[in-house]
């Protein structure tokens, strides 16, 4: 004979007897070596059953006869070896259906004896105290047997009279008068509730306005300091920058000032240098001493003309700028226009005169040459003399100088200018 390896699962139970074993081996999940026809072996499952235990028409206590049905959970005991070997010893060989129904009639009798000890307004109002007297009842007899009860609960309770229903009614118009009271009160609560809610928002809402009114006030005075010290920085910086344009204005008009004067410096002395270089021409080349020394005056006499127009006009520019300059400096302070002006009039007073005298000079020869030249165009001249008066050439000329002499009266009738006022001056 072969021994072979039987295996087990957690499920069940194998109870192995036979050689090499005095008391029989009961296995849960595992393996054993065995020999066939020197071994026996049999198997028990360990699985849960659950039995529907039903209990119709039974009385209660008060002779109520109601109908109840209750579920339980039941499996073999392998808690202890000694359990375990009763439940072997009773459903060993035994078919499942068998087990079930043993276990069923044990349940249902402690059920009806359960209920018969009990009123139906127990069992209903107490359901949880009926499935624990059921279940410590139960659970003791089913242990002798090997067996353990998991968990036992009513399911189902009724009767064919209406005891129940009735029951119901009453306990239902108890429920719905308990709701509505609780109703009633619950929405009072509510009610109130809401007021404080209701409350505690507008509180919450006014305080979170003065938050932000708080806020923005703080918001708008900061604001406004920035923008004060932005608006004050920003004047430095704009009166700084049109300082620093009008200090160079005026050092640029300084410049240009000075550049012009040095230039009319230049032309006065290129003006002498002239002057000299005519009277040392004069001198080498005029052969008769009266026409040389009246070439010579003449000329000086224009030089001189020329260098005091010049220098009349370099201290009038000079004057100007100078003007323009200080005017330029003191725009930043506030009175350069009238500074300015008040130096532009000085400086054209004093050129006047000098400026009318040249322009006499200048005039004065054109306007004899043009009557000169009047008198030359003439085919012929009658002239009539009386007594001691000059004829010829002699009379023509005095007529000529008769009419340039009458020029500056004339111009002082007509302008109130004094040219020859001007004249014994130069």
């Amino acid at each position: 004979m072969i021994p072979i390896f039987i295996t087990c699962p957690p499920n069940e139970v194998l109870v192995v007897s036979g050689l090499g074993f005095t008391q029989p081996a009961m296995i849960t999940g595992g393996r054993v070596l065995v020999v066939p026809g020197l071994m026996r072996w049999s198997r028990l499952s360990l699985n849960v059953r659950t039995i529907t235990v039903h209990s119709p028409d039974v009385y209660t206590a008060r002779g109520v006869a109601i109908k109840v049905t209750g579920v339980a959970q039941v499996k073999i005991n392998t808690q202890h070896p000694k359990v375990l070997a009763m439940a072997c010893e009773h459903f060993l060989k035994k078919k499942q259906s068998e087990i079930d129904t043993l276990i069923t009639s044990t349940l249902e009798g402690h059920q009806r004896g359960i209920m018969g000890t009990m009123n139906v307004e127990d069992i209903y109002k107490n359901r949880k105290l009926f499935n624990e007297r059921v279940f410590n009842v139960a659970s003791k007899d089913l242990y002798n047997l090997g067996l353990h009860v998991i968990s036992y609960t009513i399911t189902d309770l009724s009767d064919d009279m209406g005891y129940l229903k009735a029951l119901g009614k009453g306990r239902t118009a108890e429920v719905q008068r308990d709701a509505r009271i609780g109703e009633a009160e619950a929405k009072k609560d509510a009610m109130i509730e809401k007021c404080i809610a209701s409350e505690q928002l507008m509180k919450a809402k006014l305080a979170n306005d003065t938050l932000v009114a708080e806020f923005n006030r703080d918001f708008q005075l900061k604001k406004a300091t920035y923008d004060q010290e932005v608006r004050a920085k920003q004047a430095e910086t704009d009166l700084a920058f049109e300082l620093r344009t009008c200090k160079t204005k005026q050092k640029i008009k300084e410049e240009v000032m000075e550049t012009k004067v040095v230039e009319r410096k230049a032309r006065i002395l290129v003006a002498e240098q002239q002057i000299q270089l005519t009277e040392k021409k004069l001198e080498a080349e005029v052969k008769q001493p009266s026409d040389a020394e009246k070439f010579r005056l003449e000329t000086i006499a224009g030089a001189q003309k020329q260098r005091l127009l010049l220098e009349a006009e370099a201290a009038a520019e000079a004057k100007r700028l100078m003007g323009e300059a200080q005017a330029l400096a003191i725009t930043a302070k506030g009175n350069a226009e009238a500074t300015n002006m008040h130096r532009k009039a000085e400086a054209w007073k004093e050129f006047k005169d000098a400026a009318m005298l040249s322009m006499y000079l200048e005039t004065l020869p054109k306007l004899v040459g043009e009557v000169g030249s009047a008198l030359g165009n003439v085919k012929s001249i009658k002239m009539v003399s009386s007594g001691d008066s000059p004829i010829g050439a002699q009379k023509l000329t005095q007529e000529i100088m008769d009419i340039s002499s009458n020029v500056p009266a004339m111009v002082k009738n007509l302008t109130g200018v004094n040219f020859m006022k001007n004249l014994r001056v130069a």
